[in-house]
């Protein structure tokens, strides 16, 4: 009878939270609605956009772009090309290794080879939240071998022995990824040793001790670039259980309770009145808008490259979700600015679209101001609509600091960058950077920036300066 009575209780109570939850709904003015659903589109991109990316990469085993399962290392002994689609503006510098981590039922170590000096390696870990909650890798640790700990918001866990540092995700699943410097296309065998040095185990394996209770099975929603849309707060919603609010999410995850979005909750768009219904739709189209405008006009422009620091982690965002969604849309996993700083640019220094259907453009840099690393730099073309790579007749994405000594300099030392649709000719074709046959988009990356002058840092401030873009014709 006790049982019973508790059950009776239990339900007297799940029946008055859902009630209030739909009296709050109905309460809530069109105004207001739109308000939660502009704010809420902010906050919940970046995660909406990372469960894509998971199901893709660990879920999906149907996806051409499915990595491996959960808890298991995907090495990838080649550089992204425009076949890749999955995330926008991808790298195609480094040859990436790909770990998604279930970090429900225990810890998973992570252990790293020795890496010869000169050999740039990092990996970032990177929770749902898209936060950058750590580093291993040449800059953060060196490049001795090691094993770390990657844990999960609930692990009150003691460091175990032979782990030298042990990192905390803010949510439930999480990613790490490994970039590892290619110097070359000959220089693939010496990466794939590197990587066949990169171990993913649970703790309990680590430790040779028995493994805990497995977590329960998750039927996980199929998403693709349609559904993502459609069914945005349904992914968010989801998303949300695996990720405990922390002090800077209290006010946004109230706000979004009273429109039935939450952990453990179902948006019910249908129930909605018309005009709560309108208002949803033109908050997310606000929402859309405002981090469009953000990417426009919220950072440094120098000679027509905008700079700033997009990517950290909890702390570096501090509640700013419009800088995280930003971030976000312009290049989703992008690193820490101390770890590769991007300048970005669409446009000339005057502000003029870059397009290579109506202009060839050129970028030279001077004598002694290539960029300042300690690691190795790119200039990355992507297609100005889509943000992927471009196919192009000689298979080239990028040109980076590794290529420099098979590339021709000016007879003042300088070196020139041929920016353009068609080839520049034989004589020029070593500093060719394709372009597609309409809107440029081009991206440096600084891996491993330099601190001391000149640099790039702090992002928009620095003493190095990226030069401006010009057109030829």
């Amino acid at each position: 009878m006790k049982n019973n009575n508790k059950l009776s209780l239990i339900a007297a109570a799940l029946v008055s939270a859902l009630a209030l939850t739909v009296v709050r709904a109905a309460d809530i003015t069109p105004a207001e609605t739109k308000a939660i659903a502009e704010e809420g589109f902010i906050y919940g991109l970046p995660i909406v956009m990372n469960y894509a990316v998971m199901y893709a990469y660990a879920i999906d085993k149907g996806n051409p772009e499915f990595k491996a399962p959960f808890n298991q290392i995907k090495n990838e002994a080649r550089v992204f090309t425009y076949k890749d689609t999955a995330i926008v503006t991808p790298n195609s510098d480094t040859p990436y290794s790909f770990a998604w981590l279930d970090l429900r039922a225990e810890p998973i170590v992570l252990s790293v080879p020795e890496v010869e000096k000169g050999r740039y390696y990092a990996v970032q870990l990177e929770d749902g939240n898209t936060f950058n909650y750590g580093y291993i890798g040449s800059r953060a640790t060196g490049n001795e071998a090691g094993d770390y700990l990657v844990a999960g918001p609930d692990w009150k866990g003691e460091t175990p022995p032979g782990i030298k540092k042990v990192f905390h995700s803010t949510t439930q699943f999480s990613v790490a990824g490994y970039r590892t410097q290619l110097f070359g296309p000959e220089d693939m065998p010496n990466v794939v040793k590197v990587q066949s040095g990169y171990k993913v185990q649970p703790l309990s394996a680590f430790l040779k001790q028995p493994a805990p209770p497995a977590a329960p099975t998750i039927n996980f929603p199929k998403i693709d670039k349609e559904t993502g849309k459609t069914g945005f707060f349904d992914y968010f919603d989801f998303s949300l259980q695996f990720a405990p609010p922390g002090p800077d999410e209290k006010e946004i995850r109230e706000k979004l309770a009273r429109l039935g979005i939450g952990a453990g909750k179902t948006f019910d768009f249908k129930a909605l009145s018309p005009e709560q219904k309108a208002a949803v739709v033109e908050g997310v189209k606000t929402g859309e808008e405002k981090i469009k405008q953000y990417l426009l006009a919220g950072e440094k422009v120098i000679n027509g490259w905008k700079i700033g620091a997009y990517f950290g982690d909890r702390d570096f965002f501090h509640g700013n979700w419009l800088l995280r969604a930003a971030g976000a849309q312009a290049g989703i996993y992008g690193n820490d600015a101390i770890e590769a700083t991007y300048p970005m640019t669409k446009t000339l220094a005057d502000g003029e679209p870059l397009d290579g259907s109506k202009h060839n453009y050129t970028l030279t840099f001077p004598v002694g101001q290539l960029p300042p690393v300690n690691a190795f730099w790119s200039v990355t073309m992507y297609d100005g609509k889509s943000q992927f790579l471009v196919k192009n007749p000689i298979n080239r994405y990028l040109i980076n600091s590794p290529m420099l000594p098979n590339m021709k300099k000016n007879e003042d030392g300088s070196l020139t960058l041929y920016i353009q649709n068609k080839s520049p000719g034989k004589d020029k074709e070593s500093n060719w950077l394709p372009g597609p046959n309409g809107p440029i988009y081009l991206v440096m990356r600084l891996y491993w920036p330099k601190t001391e002058p000149p640099s790039v840092l702090p992002p928009g401030e620095g003493t190095w300066k990226p030069p401006g873009i010009v057109a030829t014709k």
